[in-house]
């Protein structure tokens, strides 16, 4: 039979593993997925051509934010292509005929593609709250890698998420108007640049 000695002695090297163990565990962290408020998130696209610029909203259709405690970690979100408008054009029919053009095949193909997607591959933290975030981003059936910098802000209620992704319209087989698809000279003063931005705000909540 062991002695009281030993047998205090096994008890105190089997709470010390526990609590060992414990600790690691702890130290990892829980990764937490929030969700996108869509009523409360914004996506606001710009063109810009070589007679001028265009804007406008985009919806968003969901999204979440992947926090480990005050760290991004991932996420994805999904915008609804139907719901695109123009700010700037306060005529309604040009401001109706630009939206329909987006829409066609020229552009975003939307009654074959009525959604775009971005889902986050990695964060890279580069100071408190900054991240570079890659993740594949796509368009008309079209996937393709960007990144771009992001700020994060923790809430009460979650996280918001804050930044200008900038997108290569010619990797996603955008032509109209494009010098990537076009000779130049032809185009004129009708060509369009291939890059258009879309500043991306995500309100989150548990």
């Amino acid at each position: 039979m062991k002695s009281l000695k030993a047998v205090a002695a096994s008890l105190a090297v089997s709470l010390f593993v526990s609590f060992s163990v414990s600790a690691a565990d702890g130290d990892k962290g829980k990764a937490t997925n929030l969700k996108v408020n869509a009523s409360k998130s914004d996506l606001t696209w710009n063109a810009k051509k070589v007679t001028g610029e265009h804007t406008g909203k985009i919806a968003l259709k969901e999204g979440t934010i992947t926090m480990n405690g005050a760290k991004l970690t991932g996420g994805s979100f999904v915008a609804d292509l139907n719901s695109i408008t123009c700010t700037d054009l306060t005529d309604k029919t040009y401001n109706d005929k630009l939206i329909g053009h987006l829409k066609s095949d020229d552009f975003f193909s939307v009654a074959k593609h009525p959604t775009a997607k971005f889902v986050v591959t990695k964060a890279t933290a580069k100071s408190a709250g900054q991240y570079d975030v890659t993740g594949d981003l796509t368009i008309k059936g079209i996937t393709k890698p960007v990144t771009f910098p992001v700020t994060v802000k923790t809430t009460p209620s979650g996280a918001e998420a804050t930044g200008k992704l900038v997108v290569d319209r010619s990797k996603f087989d955008i032509k109209y108007n494009s010098k990537s698809f076009f000779d130049v000279s032809t185009l004129g003063d009708k060509m369009i640049h291939d890059d258009f931005t879309i500043d991306v705000k995500l309100v989150a909540a548990k």
